[in-house]
């Protein structure tokens, strides 16, 4: 199948600082777009094809934002996954106070690591996550800094799961409408710009085959709009106990 190529530019939220009433509005309006994107119940239909052999004690997210996201999916998971010290990594801390609570309520512990990811991946770190998730994040990046985001993520966890906007008509299309749901002229502006930085086919298999792990990789289609890939190692799959 015939796909046009990647196209990666800048969007207009990331210049904007986060205080600019533009900027929070349009942050405003990725929580909506999350929501018709189903971003939420796909993230969790992918852990649960990780098959994880017990609950992860650490997660962390990539390019967290206001941290809403996995607020929303901890509140499901959190019965299941207690005591989780999840990680919110981003070049601001927009974690608002009511938010952090609402963590705590679910028996949650936040840290927020305020860092370019690219300066992440290229620090040196001892600390080791189960699971490390991206949403609407990693379309930001071309090669080879995508490359190295991914080789670090390798490195430092041990199943990653990520939502990325996929690159086909239908979501261009999608990304035309956002105006529908109430988007400001930035998000109209980035939800054309994301697409075309989007994913199709098996494009981050490839860049995610430089891991000197052996990993199994799912990458495909998540409906209506999404481009869903995870990663866990073979000897996961391998050691797991016999139903």
């Amino acid at each position: 199948m015939h796909f046009i190529p990647r196209a990666v530019l800048p969007e207009l939220l990331d210049t904007m600082a986060p205080e600019e009433p533009l900027a929070q509005r349009s942050r405003r309006d990725l929580q909506r777009i999350h929501i018709v994107m189903n971003t939420r119940n796909t993230l969790h239909r992918a852990l649960r094809r990780l098959r994880l052999s017990r609950p992860p004690r650490r997660i962390l997210e990539l390019g967290a934002g206001d941290g809403s996201l996995v607020l929303r999916l901890a509140r499901t998971l959190a019965p299941l996954w207690p005591d989780v010290e999840l990680t919110l990594l981003d070049r601001h801390d927009l974690i608002s106070a009511t938010t952090r609570e609402a963590y705590r309520d679910l028996g949650w512990q936040v840290s927020v690591v305020t860092s370019d990811v690219v300066h992440w991946a290229h620090t040196t770190s001892a600390l080791h996550y189960d699971v490390c998730l991206a949403a609407l994040f990693l379309h930001h990046f071309a090669e080879p800094e995508l490359g190295e985001i991914l080789a670090a993520v390798a490195a430092r966890s041990d199943a990653f799961v990520a939502c990325e906007p996929r690159r086909n008509a239908w979501t261009r299309l999608g990304s035309r409408l956002v105006g529908v749901i109430g988007g400001n002229a930035v998000t109209r502006a980035d939800a054309i710009t994301s697409v075309a930085a989007g994913f199709a086919g098996q494009e981050l298999t490839r860049m995610w085959t430089g891991s000197s792990k052996d990993w199994i990789i799912e990458e495909s289609r998540a409906f209506p709009f999404t481009h869903c890939f995870l990663a866990r190692p073979r000897e996961r799959v391998a050691n797991r106990p016999e139903s």
